[in-house]
């Protein structure tokens, strides 16, 4: 079993519930307010770690008290946080979010997450190899993630992207990744509303996830793991735990049928609680 090397954003999730979504210049009430560690990378990370041993984190902080939260947070889940830059003079990234009617909106603020470059990266790469899986998602730099494809490339070591949120993905990075995780929004994007076809053009490496429904890849047809129901408190983190765990049933060899239930059953826990980090479960709850 290899290592899990995720590669990403860390911030922090500044939460506010409200029955009341505001329109243009209007003021509501909130019924609620919170403070969590967030950000897609860390939380992958996390929801990696609490499901397995040799996880690893390359990042970016402020050096500020948000910075110190999130490197204590992250240890305290069992990530390996050696990888993670401290930048002076810069704040650490936040997520503002927006809980209504069991659904979120947000809104990323990078700050330190801009410095996740791949002049930093790729030296730390160095010492990972074949039989490790890198993950990254979208709240990082476009030439960060492309440099990490082709250093991968080269290096023989596998690579799962969560294209989220929305951005473009060039083909050529498409072809080189060894999985894509979409949710059913992205992936309608990503292939113009022709997602049957990329599934049949990218057999086991173009997985859909559907939220509660579960997840959908091609092999000899489509297949659909479906998904496992929980009470909903909050979905925020629910696709970063689905990954975590895909990555960590994936770098056990798990088929991967048995990989997608694993992580839907992992994502089905994590709706549960509040925060993004909050009910993310740990393996004794999925054994």
């Amino acid at each position: 079993m290899g290592n899990i090397i995720i590669i990403g954003s860390a911030s922090i999730d500044l939460v506010v519930k409200t029955d009341n979504i505001p329109q243009n210049g209007e003021t509501v009430m909130g019924t609620s307010f919170f403070t969590a560690p967030g950000g897609k990378g860390a939380n992958q990370a996390v929801a990696a770690a609490r499901l397995s041993n040799n996880v690893y984190m390359i990042g970016a902080v402020g050096n500020d008290a948000y910075g110190q939260q999130i490197l204590d947070n992250l240890k305290e889940n069992n990530v390996n946080t050696k990888f993670i830059d401290v930048i002076e003079n810069e704040t650490s990234g936040t997520a503002h979010i927006t809980l209504y009617e069991n659904d979120n909106r947000i809104i990323v603020v990078p700050a330190a997450n801009k410095y996740v470059t791949a002049e930093r990266v790729l030296p730390k790469l160095e010492q990972f190899q074949t039989g490790d899986i890198i993950l990254m998602q979208h709240e990082i730099p476009e030439e960060t993630i492309e440099a990490v494809v082709d250093f991968a490339v080269e290096k023989k070591i596998q690579v799962m992207l969560n294209p989220a949120p929305y951005r473009k993905v060039k083909k050529d990075i498409l072809d080189k990744v060894t999985w894509l995780t979409p949710n059913e929004t992205e992936s309608e994007l990503l292939f113009e509303n022709n997602v049957e076809a990329a599934l049949k053009q990218y057999p086991e490496k173009l997985i859909v996830t559907k939220g509660a429904d579960g997840a959908i890849f091609y092999n000899n047809g489509v297949k659909q793991v479906s998904g496992f129901k929980k009470e909903v408190v909050d979905t925020t983190g629910a696709g970063d735990t689905f990954n975590g765990a895909l990555a960590v049933a994936l770098n056990e060899n798990q088929q991967l049928v048995e990989a997608v239930n694993f992580a839907n059953l992992a994502g089905s826990y994590s709706v549960t609680g509040l925060g993004a980090q909050g009910a993310m479960p740990y393996r004794k709850d999925l054994d």
